[in-house]
Protein backbone atom coordinates (compact mmCIF):
# COMPACT_ATOMS: atom_id res chain seq x y z
CA UNK A 1 0.00 0.00 0.00
CA UNK A 2 1.47 3.33 -1.06
CA UNK A 3 1.78 5.53 2.05
CA UNK A 4 1.35 8.70 -0.05
CA UNK A 5 -2.07 7.46 -1.16
CA UNK A 6 -2.92 6.50 2.40
CA UNK A 7 -2.02 9.97 3.71
CA UNK A 8 -4.19 11.55 1.05
CA UNK A 9 -7.09 9.29 1.99
CA UNK A 10 -6.76 10.15 5.70
CA UNK A 11 -6.81 13.88 4.89
CA UNK A 12 -9.88 13.62 2.67
CA UNK A 13 -11.73 11.52 5.25
CA UNK A 14 -10.81 13.90 8.09
CA UNK A 15 -11.75 17.07 6.19
CA UNK A 16 -14.73 15.52 4.34
CA UNK A 17 -13.62 17.41 1.26
CA UNK A 18 -11.40 16.71 -1.75
CA UNK A 19 -10.73 20.42 -2.28
CA UNK A 20 -9.81 21.09 1.36
CA UNK A 21 -7.51 18.05 1.37
CA UNK A 22 -5.84 19.28 -1.82
CA UNK A 23 -5.26 22.68 -0.22
CA UNK A 24 -3.82 21.13 2.96
CA UNK A 25 -1.52 18.71 1.10
CA UNK A 26 -0.44 21.10 -1.63
CA UNK A 27 -1.90 18.99 -4.46
CA UNK A 28 -4.44 19.79 -7.15
CA UNK A 29 -7.94 18.49 -6.57
CA UNK A 30 -7.49 16.26 -9.62
CA UNK A 31 -4.37 14.70 -8.08
CA UNK A 32 -6.24 14.01 -4.84
CA UNK A 33 -9.05 12.31 -6.77
CA UNK A 34 -6.50 10.20 -8.63
CA UNK A 35 -4.87 9.17 -5.32
CA UNK A 36 -8.19 8.02 -3.91
CA UNK A 37 -9.09 6.13 -7.09
CA UNK A 38 -5.69 4.43 -7.14
CA UNK A 39 -6.05 3.37 -3.50
CA UNK A 40 -9.56 2.04 -4.09
CA UNK A 41 -8.32 0.06 -7.10
CA UNK A 42 -5.43 -1.33 -5.08
CA UNK A 43 -7.73 -2.49 -2.26
CA UNK A 44 -10.60 -3.50 -4.51
CA UNK A 45 -13.20 -1.62 -2.49
CA UNK A 46 -14.81 1.84 -2.48
CA UNK A 47 -13.47 3.86 0.44
CA UNK A 48 -15.44 7.10 0.18
CA UNK A 49 -18.88 8.22 -0.85
CA UNK A 50 -18.65 11.38 -2.95
CA UNK A 51 -21.77 13.35 -2.06
CA UNK A 52 -21.39 13.85 0.82
CA UNK A 53 -17.74 12.88 1.19
CA UNK A 54 -17.69 10.24 3.91
CA UNK A 55 -15.94 6.91 4.57
CA UNK A 56 -17.69 3.72 3.55
CA UNK A 57 -17.67 0.73 5.92
CA UNK A 58 -14.43 -0.42 4.28
CA UNK A 59 -13.06 3.10 4.54
CA UNK A 60 -13.84 3.27 8.26
CA UNK A 61 -11.93 0.05 8.80
CA UNK A 62 -8.96 1.41 6.83
CA UNK A 63 -8.93 4.53 9.03
CA UNK A 64 -8.52 2.31 12.09
CA UNK A 65 -5.29 0.95 10.59
CA UNK A 66 -4.07 4.17 8.97
CA UNK A 67 -3.08 6.09 12.10
CA UNK A 68 -0.78 3.42 13.57
CA UNK A 69 0.66 2.59 10.11
CA UNK A 70 1.56 6.19 9.29
CA UNK A 71 2.92 6.80 12.78
CA UNK A 72 5.13 3.74 12.46
CA UNK A 73 6.46 5.00 9.11
CA UNK A 74 7.23 8.40 10.64
CA UNK A 75 8.95 6.66 13.55
CA UNK A 76 11.09 4.58 11.17
CA UNK A 77 12.17 7.68 9.26
CA UNK A 78 12.99 9.54 12.48
CA UNK A 79 14.98 6.57 13.78
CA UNK A 80 17.16 6.43 10.67
CA UNK A 81 17.67 10.20 10.65
CA UNK A 82 18.54 10.10 14.34
CA UNK A 83 21.32 7.58 13.73
CA UNK A 84 22.67 9.26 10.61
CA UNK A 85 22.53 12.87 11.75
CA UNK A 86 25.33 14.66 13.54
CA UNK A 87 24.67 15.35 17.24
CA UNK A 88 22.71 18.53 17.79
CA UNK A 89 22.99 21.03 20.60
CA UNK A 90 20.06 21.38 22.91
CA UNK A 91 17.39 19.02 24.16
CA UNK A 92 13.65 18.61 23.62
CA UNK A 93 11.79 16.86 26.41
CA UNK A 94 8.15 15.78 26.01
CA UNK A 95 6.32 15.06 29.24
CA UNK A 96 2.91 14.40 30.70
CA UNK A 97 2.03 17.24 33.12
CA UNK A 98 2.08 15.13 36.28
CA UNK A 99 5.44 13.61 35.29
CA UNK A 100 7.13 16.98 35.83
CA UNK A 101 7.98 16.68 39.49
CA UNK A 102 10.53 18.78 41.37
CA UNK A 103 13.28 16.20 40.77
CA UNK A 104 12.77 16.38 37.00
CA UNK A 105 12.74 20.17 36.92
CA UNK A 106 15.90 20.36 39.03
CA UNK A 107 17.71 17.97 36.66
CA UNK A 108 17.04 20.00 33.50
CA UNK A 109 20.10 21.66 31.90
CA UNK A 110 20.53 25.35 32.60
CA UNK A 111 20.02 26.29 28.93
CA UNK A 112 19.06 24.85 25.57
CA UNK A 113 15.96 22.97 26.72
CA UNK A 114 12.60 22.88 24.94
CA UNK A 115 9.91 21.46 27.19
CA UNK A 116 6.73 20.15 25.54
CA UNK A 117 3.85 19.31 27.90
CA UNK A 118 1.65 16.87 26.02
CA UNK A 119 -1.32 14.63 26.51
CA UNK A 120 -0.10 11.42 28.13
CA UNK A 121 -0.67 9.22 25.05
CA UNK A 122 1.17 11.68 22.77
CA UNK A 123 4.51 11.52 24.59
CA UNK A 124 5.69 8.18 23.19
CA UNK A 125 4.62 9.22 19.67
CA UNK A 126 6.68 12.44 19.97
CA UNK A 127 9.79 10.43 20.88
CA UNK A 128 9.12 7.86 18.16
CA UNK A 129 8.77 10.46 15.42
CA UNK A 130 11.81 12.47 16.54
CA UNK A 131 10.01 15.62 17.66
CA UNK A 132 11.34 14.98 21.18
CA UNK A 133 14.68 13.55 22.30
CA UNK A 134 13.31 12.15 25.54
CA UNK A 135 9.86 11.56 26.97
CA UNK A 136 8.44 11.26 30.47
CA UNK A 137 5.25 9.25 30.85
CA UNK A 138 3.42 8.43 34.04
CA UNK A 139 0.50 6.47 35.38
CA UNK A 140 -0.97 4.42 38.18
CA UNK A 141 0.77 1.09 38.81
CA UNK A 142 1.54 -1.46 41.47
CA UNK A 143 4.92 -0.74 43.14
CA UNK A 144 7.82 -1.57 40.76
CA UNK A 145 5.44 -2.64 37.95
CA UNK A 146 6.20 -1.10 34.51
CA UNK A 147 3.65 1.06 32.73
CA UNK A 148 1.83 -0.16 29.64
CA UNK A 149 2.74 2.07 26.70
CA UNK A 150 1.31 2.14 23.15
CA UNK A 151 3.38 0.11 20.69
CA UNK A 152 4.37 2.92 18.32
CA UNK A 153 8.03 2.04 17.71
CA UNK A 154 10.99 0.20 19.27
CA UNK A 155 11.41 2.44 22.32
CA UNK A 156 13.38 1.96 25.54
CA UNK A 157 11.73 2.72 28.88
CA UNK A 158 13.42 3.08 32.26
CA UNK A 159 11.90 3.79 35.63
CA UNK A 160 12.38 7.40 36.72
CA UNK A 161 10.57 7.44 40.05
CA UNK A 162 7.57 6.42 42.13
CA UNK A 163 5.58 8.27 44.78
CA UNK A 164 2.34 7.75 46.73
CA UNK A 165 -0.99 8.92 45.34
CA UNK A 166 -3.65 11.02 47.04
CA UNK A 167 -7.29 11.82 46.46
CA UNK A 168 -7.80 15.59 46.29
CA UNK A 169 -10.95 16.60 48.19
CA UNK A 170 -12.50 19.98 49.02
CA UNK A 171 -11.77 20.69 52.69
CA UNK A 172 -15.54 20.62 53.33
CA UNK A 173 -15.95 17.10 51.94
CA UNK A 174 -17.28 14.48 54.42
CA UNK A 175 -14.14 12.36 53.88
CA UNK A 176 -11.67 15.22 54.21
CA UNK A 177 -10.75 14.29 57.80
CA UNK A 178 -9.86 10.69 56.99
CA UNK A 179 -6.22 9.73 57.50
CA UNK A 180 -6.33 7.35 54.54
CA UNK A 181 -8.80 6.08 51.95
CA UNK A 182 -9.50 2.98 49.89
CA UNK A 183 -10.24 3.39 46.19
CA UNK A 184 -13.17 0.99 46.48
CA UNK A 185 -14.86 3.36 48.94
CA UNK A 186 -14.76 6.13 46.33
CA UNK A 187 -15.98 4.19 43.29
CA UNK A 188 -19.44 5.82 43.42
CA UNK A 189 -18.23 9.38 44.12
CA UNK A 190 -18.33 12.28 41.66
CA UNK A 191 -15.05 12.32 39.74
CA UNK A 192 -13.29 14.69 37.38
CA UNK A 193 -12.45 13.02 34.07
CA UNK A 194 -9.13 14.67 33.15
CA UNK A 195 -7.12 12.01 31.31
CA UNK A 196 -4.32 14.37 30.27
CA UNK A 197 -3.93 16.41 33.45
CA UNK A 198 -4.52 13.90 36.26
CA UNK A 199 -4.38 10.14 36.56
CA UNK A 200 -7.02 8.79 34.13
CA UNK A 201 -10.21 7.25 35.44
CA UNK A 202 -9.44 4.18 33.32
CA UNK A 203 -6.43 3.56 35.59
CA UNK A 204 -8.65 3.83 38.67
CA UNK A 205 -11.18 1.41 37.21
CA UNK A 206 -8.43 -1.06 36.39
CA UNK A 207 -7.17 -0.89 39.97
CA UNK A 208 -10.74 -1.45 41.21
CA UNK A 209 -11.50 -4.48 39.06
CA UNK A 210 -12.95 -2.47 36.15
CA UNK A 211 -15.86 -0.90 38.05
CA UNK A 212 -17.08 2.56 39.12
CA UNK A 213 -15.54 6.04 38.84
CA UNK A 214 -18.17 7.75 36.74
CA UNK A 215 -17.23 11.27 35.62
CA UNK A 216 -19.18 14.30 36.79
CA UNK A 217 -17.19 16.72 34.60
CA UNK A 218 -14.65 16.23 31.84
CA UNK A 219 -11.61 18.48 31.50
CA UNK A 220 -9.75 18.28 28.17
CA UNK A 221 -6.50 20.02 29.01
CA UNK A 222 -3.04 19.57 30.49
CA UNK A 223 -3.04 22.29 33.15
CA UNK A 224 -2.82 20.67 36.60
CA UNK A 225 -3.72 23.99 38.29
CA UNK A 226 -7.05 24.07 36.47
CA UNK A 227 -7.71 20.49 37.54
CA UNK A 228 -6.98 21.21 41.21
CA UNK A 229 -9.12 24.36 41.07
CA UNK A 230 -12.03 22.27 39.81
CA UNK A 231 -11.52 19.84 42.69
CA UNK A 232 -11.38 22.71 45.21
CA UNK A 233 -14.65 24.07 43.79
CA UNK A 234 -16.36 20.75 44.51
CA UNK A 235 -16.85 19.78 40.89
CA UNK A 236 -15.43 16.30 41.46
CA UNK A 237 -12.59 14.30 42.96
CA UNK A 238 -9.26 13.63 41.29
CA UNK A 239 -6.30 11.34 41.98
CA UNK A 240 -2.84 12.89 41.81
CA UNK A 241 0.74 12.15 42.84
CA UNK A 242 1.27 13.34 46.41
CA UNK A 243 3.50 16.27 45.45
CA UNK A 244 0.90 17.67 43.03
CA UNK A 245 -1.98 17.20 45.49
CA UNK A 246 -0.32 18.75 48.55
CA UNK A 247 -0.79 22.37 49.49
CA UNK A 248 -3.68 23.24 47.15
CA UNK A 249 -5.78 25.99 48.81
CA UNK A 250 -9.23 24.86 49.90
CA UNK A 251 -8.45 21.16 49.57
CA UNK A 252 -7.18 18.18 51.52
CA UNK A 253 -4.95 15.48 50.00
CA UNK A 254 -5.82 12.09 51.53
CA UNK A 255 -3.46 9.17 50.80
CA UNK A 256 -4.79 6.06 49.08
CA UNK A 257 -3.58 2.94 50.88
CA UNK A 258 -5.70 0.21 49.28
CA UNK A 259 -4.98 -1.21 46.80
CA UNK A 260 -1.20 -0.71 46.96
CA UNK A 261 -0.66 1.57 43.98
CA UNK A 262 1.82 4.34 43.22
CA UNK A 263 2.33 7.12 40.74
CA UNK A 264 5.08 5.79 38.46
CA UNK A 265 7.15 7.87 36.04
CA UNK A 266 9.18 6.35 33.21
CA UNK A 267 11.73 7.81 30.83
CA UNK A 268 11.19 6.96 27.16
CA UNK A 269 13.77 7.24 24.39
CA UNK A 270 14.78 5.75 21.04
CA UNK A 271 18.27 4.53 20.20
CA UNK A 272 21.07 5.76 22.46
CA UNK A 273 20.68 9.28 23.89
CA UNK A 274 23.64 11.59 23.30
CA UNK A 275 24.87 14.87 24.71
CA UNK A 276 22.39 16.71 26.92
CA UNK A 277 19.80 13.95 26.47
CA UNK A 278 22.23 11.33 27.78
CA UNK A 279 23.12 13.48 30.78
CA UNK A 280 19.46 14.08 31.68
CA UNK A 281 18.62 10.38 31.21
CA UNK A 282 21.42 9.42 33.59
CA UNK A 283 20.28 11.99 36.16
CA UNK A 284 16.66 10.78 36.10
CA UNK A 285 17.28 7.04 36.11
CA UNK A 286 20.51 6.75 38.08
Amino acid sequence: MDPHLLRTYVSVARLASFSEAARELGYTQSAVSQHIQALEQDLGAPLLTRRPVAPTAAGERLLEHAGPLLLRLDAARADVVRIAAAPEHGLTLAAAPTALGARVLAALPAAGVTLRVLARDAVAAAVATGTADLGLVDGLAAPSDPLRLPDVAPLTTRGAGEEPVCVLLPDTHPLARRARLRLADLADARWLDAPDAGLPLTHLRAANGGHGFRPALRYDGTDVRTLTALAAAGRGLTLLPRAAATGVPGTVAVPVTQPRVVHRTELVYAGSPRGAAAALAAALTG
